[in-house]
């Protein structure tokens, strides 16, 4: 047997444990006993989470691409991405959920043949703390006078901007939100390159489906207020906290403003609409690491949502399968304002 075998093994055994709702059919091919120990937790989430939906998982399939290989003297690691597809039924109605996840993996050959010694994600759905690099703007400096000599100009809403000095009464703006479903359907599975991606990037896409919808930037030139994105200047980041940090969203949605992006906090999820917004708190600690995009609904009229890291697309917005989830998790449920 091949290591590639083992690597398919492998894949098509994590396809079985998601249907079956245990992670017994790993246990052939992957010798890391914490590993499996933690896919027997998550699928075993999984199939809860489909019980309490009174949803019936009918088949799964996975799609492998391989993204990059190293040889070793004991092994290969193998970087790997898996496409992941699950049916489920609720009623007569069927569902399709799909998955992006990255793994690397590492196989190595034994005196019975190759087999999977350990396997670790690339990607997470907790935010780190922290901002990462940082730029601001210097005192006498302001956002739009940086980006007059800057690349990402067509990102600039001129109806937001008054350049005849006259004070006027912003225009409303209705919110379309087919238009950003349109595009969270579009860039789910893959980054704009319009956009600067980040290795956490789900508030990110979220930011950008509301302003495919017609949400219009706050311009404050600082990155700390406002909600807003200009590209980069050479190394300088010309964007807001709150369009790329998933705290820093929830916060701006918080707090009152007479025009430009709002929305309400509501109680249950049912209320929630195809272009509103999820927050989730995973340790319950009041600091939010993670935002979706609600793009429809299921049979029972719960939210069904898009989102990056892990790219996904029909997931359940409850994400209790999620490797990030606890029992301490906090959902908050925002419903964007129709007019801004």
């Amino acid at each position: 047997m091949s290591w590639k075998t083992a690597l398919y093994n492998y894949v098509h055994a994590k396809n079985q444990a998601e249907l079956e709702g245990s992670a017994a059919p790993l246990d052939a091919f992957v010798s890391d006993s914490a590993y499996v120990r933690k896919q027997d937790v998550k699928v075993r989430r999984l199939l809860n989470s489909y019980r309490e939906r009174d949803a019936k998982l009918l088949r799964g399939e996975t799609k492998l691409r391989m993204q990059g290989v190293k040889e070793l003297p004991y092994g290969i690691i193998a970087d790997i991405q898996l496409h992941r597809f699950l049916t489920y039924q609720i009623d007569s109605i069927e569902h399709q959920e799909e998955r992006i996840e990255s793994e690397r993996v590492v196989i190595e050959q034994h005196t019975a043949g190759w087999k999977v010694q350990s396997a670790e994600s690339l990607q997470s759905e907790k935010s780190r703390t922290s901002h990462g690099r940082s730029y601001h703007l210097s005192e006498n400096e302001t956002f739009i006078d940086t980006l007059r000599s800057s690349p990402s100009l067509p990102y600039i809403n001129p109806s937001i901007r008054n350049t005849s000095g006259l004070e006027s009464a912003p225009r409303k703006i209705i919110y379309n939100r087919p238009k950003a479903v349109q595009y969270a359907e579009m860039w789910w599975q893959k980054p704009n390159p319009r956009y600067d991606y980040f290795e956490v990037d789900c508030t990110n896409y979220v930011s950008q489906c509301l302003f495919a919808g017609g949400a219009p930037m706050d311009y404050t030139g600082k990155r700390e207020s406002g909600w807003w994105y200009g590209g980069k200047k050479g190394h300088q980041e010309l964007w807001s906290y709150s369009w790329a940090v998933a705290n820093s969203l929830h916060h701006y949605f918080e707090r009152p403003h007479k025009h430009g992006l709002t929305g309400t906090v509501v109680k249950d999820a049912r209320e929630l609409q195809p272009g509103d917004t999820i927050s989730y708190d995973w340790d319950g600690d009041g600091r939010y690491q993670h935002n979706t995009f609600v793009i429809g609904k299921d049979a029972n009229g719960m939210p069904l949502v898009n989102a990056h890291t892990f790219n996904s697309r029909n997931r359940y917005w409850a994400y209790k399968d999620s490797p990030a989830w606890s029992e301490r998790t906090k959902y908050m449920f925002i419903h964007v304002a129709d007019e801004m």
